[in-house]
């Protein structure tokens, strides 16, 4: 298990948490795949050491994850939401034909939030950048 994990899930323990062999592996999954799965890929991806588990697992596991400020949730207007472990600051790109999301690091948009809160008055509080492409995967085909 990575230091990662392990840190996650003590900080999951601090509040008063149980894990459950299931959480864990679906903490794990999300930490250590970093591909953006949507919890029905979750769920496909641990049901065969999980056969018991069902998705409402899934999202209700998801849903804790995302209110210890863990997880965070990506919609795309394909109705399909994606979960991403990295809850660092980053931004994403987006392949247009399989839908496959990449993060990627870019330095702070600080003097774009503060042009925004100069320009209409808004208290900016967040920020998400989205680009759209054609992943090489894709290019080659």
């Amino acid at each position: 298990m990575s230091t990662r994990v392990q840190h996650a899930l003590d900080q999951l323990k601090s509040t008063g948490v149980r894990i459950t062999p299931q959480r864990h592996a679906i903490l794990a999954y999300l930490m250590e795949s970093m591909n953006h799965p949507t919890a029905d890929e979750i769920y496909r991806a641990l049901e065969p050491k999980f056969p018991s588990m069902s998705v409402a697992t899934v999202y209700n596991n998801l849903k804790m994850f995302m209110e210890a400020g863990m997880v965070h949730e990506l919609t795309y207007g394909d109705n399909s939401s994606r979960f991403d472990a990295n809850v660092s600051d980053h931004f994403h790109v987006i392949c247009e034909k399989c839908g496959k999301i990449e993060d990627f690091m870019y330095p702070s948009l600080k003097d774009v939030e503060h042009a925004a809160e100069q320009s209409t008055g808004f208290k900016v509080k967040d920020l998400r950048m989205e680009l759209y492409g054609i992943c090489s995967s894709c290019k080659e085909q």
